[in-house]
């Protein structure tokens, strides 16, 4: 029903720039909060940013100032605009939406995730 499209990751060296974007497509009426998760084999995965609607967001401290996210609603598409980018950044971030399918019913959808791989 609701599918999300990622794209924009690879390889880049340290202090380095990527930008991620993540589309969603489907049927629903809305889609609520976006945002990115990331995980690096033998890590936790992290809750990277996230972006309402109405353009709150919310960063990990360890990307604040570095880590800038966007959206734009009427392509229901968010973007991670990624500078100075470290060793540290290494994972696949995956993508994800919250929407809304009907009056009761929300749903969660995920991006199939991108490598971003930092390095040297």
């Amino acid at each position: 029903q609701v599918m999300l499209a990622e794209s924009g990751g690879g390889l880049v060296q340290p202090g380095g720039s990527l930008r991620l974007s993540c589309a969603a497509s489907g049927s629903f009426f809305s889609i609520g909060t976006m945002g990115w998760y990331r995980q690096d084999p033998g890590k936790q995965r992290e809750l990277v940013v996230t972006i309402t609607s109405g353009g709150d967001t919310n960063y990990l401290d360890s990307v604040k100032g570095r880590f800038t996210i966007s959206r734009d609603n009427a392509k229901n598409t968010v973007y991670l605009q990624m500078n100075r980018l470290n060793p540290e950044d290494t994972a696949v971030y995956y993508c994800f939406a919250e929407a809304r399918l009907s009056v009761q019913h929300t749903y969660t959808a995920w991006g199939q995730g991108t490598q971003v791989t930092v390095s040297s």
